[in-house]
């Protein structure tokens, strides 16, 4: 069985690459020893310096998630930011800044950058298109899900499964897996 370091501390992120990866004869395995973020508006130079980074601290072949909620009103804040403007601000700030605003539409964006040790990353990534929702709703997922709306629920009010089929991350995973799978992929005797 082939493995991949997740590098995340989001066990919920590793559980679902599992899912995804493992027909694949690969196994996730989460670490959490972090990786220094660059302060980019790019997620996709994030994830390539992450991936690197952490492939080659650990001499191991890693993946690295970076996403983020970009909201048009706002001119695409807070976009690479996400994780620390929830931290600071939580969804009940965002709503206030979004409280005059008609045009409510928002897209998460996940890049996923893939890396053996000493070599160049490799980027694959998704997204999908919702809107701000006018107050929070659910308590399912985490961070911005329960403001987050996509045909009318919000992440917060869908289950896992339901969410999963939607979410950004789910259609980079399955852009990675789909590239794993098609390339010459030896795991012990058996190529992929």
């Amino acid at each position: 069985m082939r493995t991949i370091v997740f590098v995340t501390g989001n066990a919920h992120k590793v559980r679902e690459a599992n899912d995804i990866l493992s027909p694949l004869g690969i196994t996730v395995e989460q670490n959490n020893c972090g990786y220094p973020e660059l302060q980019e508006d790019d997620l996709e130079a994030i994830a390539v310096f992450g991936a690197q980074w952490a492939a080659n601290k650990l001499n191991q072949e890693v993946m690295v998630d970076d996403s983020g909620l970009f909201i048009e009103a706002l001119g695409g804040f807070p976009g690479p930011y996400s994780a620390y403007v929830f931290n600071k601000l939580g969804n009940k700030r965002i709503l206030k800044l979004m409280e005059d605003e008609t045009n409510r539409s928002a897209t998460f964006k996940c890049v996923i950058g893939y890396c053996r040790p000493g070599e160049e990353a490799h980027l694959f990534s998704g997204e999908v298109e919702g809107e701000i929702a006018r107050d929070i709703r659910g308590s399912a997922g985490f961070g911005y899900d329960p403001i987050f709306e996509v045909n009318g629920a919000t992440f917060g009010e869908m289950r896992e499964a339901e969410k999963n089929r939607l979410s950004h991350r789910y259609r980079a995973m399955v852009r990675f897996a789909q590239w794993l799978g098609g390339r010459d992929i030896v795991s012990g005797s058996k190529t992929l």
